[in-house]
């Protein structure tokens, strides 16, 4: 049992560790690329088409590289690693009365993960249009994904702090001795 805390917590470093990454490095230094505006990935309601074709209209060869080489690298792992520390954290945390229910409830850290990779497909495939060679249905399943993804990705947070406030409760309760007086 101390060995699957152990995995978890270094699955959970090495997540965090890519998401500061792109959070703190690739994609701050793609909006640099693009005039300020934010990146497809940072943008958890969607965007439109002009959203889309404004972005893609400033951003500049150096940062379309960079986000498709380097940023896709690191978003080519980052939803395994995600879905994979929340959907452990679900079944660590839930309790155990639960039975085969955790493991059934910790799906909904899948969605996230695939909707996100269907995003850097759709987002690759912007990139790759341009401005000029953009459509508006491309732009449209692309920002879906990104909602879905981000839509997925905060039901699976919440049903671990769901799980994490109940167990705190859990604790608490049990810690009381039977017959203890209130201080």
């Amino acid at each position: 049992m101390k060995s699957r805390r152990i995995a978890f917590w270094i699955l959970l470093v090495v997540t965090v560790a890519v998401y500061a990454l792109m959070v703190n490095w690739t994609l701050p230094l793609i909006a640099g690329h693009a005039d300020g505006l934010r990146p497809f990935d940072l943008k958890p309601i969607g965007y439109d088409y002009a959203e889309a074709k404004a972005f893609l209209t400033a951003l500049t060869p150096e940062g379309a590289a960079f986000y498709l080489r380097v940023q896709h690298t690191l978003d080519s792992i980052y939803p395994a690693l995600l879905a994979a520390t929340l959907f452990f954290a679900i079944v660590m945390i839930a309790p155990k009365a639960l039975g085969i229910w955790r493991w059934v409830i910790a799906l909904i850290a899948i969605p996230g993960a695939v909707f996100d990779y269907l995003e850097n497909a759709a987002v690759s495939a912007m990139i790759a249009a341009g401005p000029d060679g953009l459509t508006e249905t491309e732009v449209a399943g692309a920002s879906l994904w990104t909602v879905l993804k981000s839509a997925f990705d905060t039901i699976a947070f919440v049903v671990v702090l769901v799980f994490v406030v109940v167990w705190v409760f859990s604790r608490r309760g049990s810690s009381k001795a039977p017959g203890a007086t209130p201080a």
